[in-house]
């Protein structure tokens, strides 16, 4: 995954570009020569500022992932799609008995609700171009392996998995392989500041997990699908 010609002239969306995990996976795109779409809801910092400042990147401001006509005038705006990573989400870890009916609504909003949106529309724009295409959501350990604390996210990210399994069967036919990576921990500085006792060393790092989504989304990656890859680092 060093060469320019992976993803020379091809177009890949990436949401939640903004977020811990955004900026490794969109410089790891942009390395492999891909034209990266990020849907925001403001222009920020989603990347870095000398890699913002690359003509691959086309940010769109004021899309909100859980709205199903933004999402789709997003993707229908698009050209056509080789691959769409969905990283949005988000987390909240509570016991059961402090978790509301809205707090497991907004899990699953965030996490589950986002990620479905974007693997329809990418779908169809995939489909609509008749070139096949490939799809990466992020699950997490916390569905691959459930523990207690953080209910309303698990049962979201257990949701996500189940979308992956499933779409994958359904897309086959078309070309489009359908893929994610399962995190653990992942070593990013709201995550160090929220667990400092913690051995960081072992938690994979964002450049490590953009490395494997990459290569599900690459050209390379010609069979593998409805894969939930564990990315869990040295734990």
């Amino acid at each position: 995954m060093n060469s320019q010609s992976d993803f020379a002239e091809r177009h890949v969306v990436v949401t939640g570009a903004a977020g811990g995990l955004g900026p490794a996976v969109v410089e790891a795109l942009l390395a492999a020569g891909a034209t990266c779409h990020l849907p925001l809801r403001a222009v920020g910092d989603a990347v870095r500022p000398d890699v913002r400042k690359d003509a691959r990147i086309v940010s769109v401001a004021s899309v909100d992932l859980t709205d199903e006509t933004a999402v789709r005038e997003f993707y229908a705006s698009r050209p056509p799609l080789w691959a769409s990573v969905h990283l949005a989400g988000g987390f909240r870890a509570a016991p059961i008995l402090d978790t509301t009916l809205v707090d497991l609504h907004t899990q699953i909003e965030q996490n589950l609700t986002t990620a479905f949106l974007c693997c329809r529309e990418a779908a169809r724009n995939m489909r609509a171009g008749r070139a096949g295409g490939r799809i990466a959501n992020v699950s997490s350990r916390a569905a691959a392996v459930p523990a207690g604390g953080a209910i309303a996210y698990t049962v979201a990210k257990a949701g996500v998995a189940a979308l992956t399994e499933a779409l994958a069967d359904e897309l086959r036919g078309d070309g489009i392989l359908v893929n994610a990576v399962v995190p653990s921990i992942i070593d990013t500085p709201a995550n160090r500041a929220a667990m400092p006792a913690a051995d960081h060393a072992r938690w994979p790092k964002p450049a490590e997990i953009a490395a494997a989504l990459a290569w599900l989304l690459s050209p390379g990656n010609a069979v593998t699908s409805g894969a939930l890859v564990p990315v869990y680092g040295r734990a």
